[in-house]
């Protein structure tokens, strides 16, 4: 059997980077966002896109630290579990 943090360690288990997590729901929105993303910058000035790509940078630096915080909780979440499950 593997060991998960191993594998975890040496980076073979990447979960943000999972596609198989994402639903069908998940998938259509996001290519209803990309076909959205493409559109929009179709309209814009180049100073808009300049802007818009500094929004862009904000957000997913933001999702990255909220994924990271969600992640974090879970996993300890997860622990607390297993950790009162087995001394019950």
């Amino acid at each position: 059997m593997k060991s998960m943090i191993k594998e975890l360690w040496h980076g073979n288990i990447n979960p943000q980077e999972d596609s198989r997590n994402n639903s069908p729901e998940m998938k259509d929105l996001m290519e209803y966002m990309a076909r959205h993303h493409d559109d929009l910058l179709k309209t814009m000035t180049d100073e808009q896109k300049e802007i818009f790509e500094k929004f862009e940078d904000c957000w997913s630096e933001y999702a990255s630290y909220a994924e990271e915080a969600i992640f974090t909780y879970a996993f300890k979440l997860g622990m607390q579990i297993a950790i009162e499950t087995l001394t019950e």
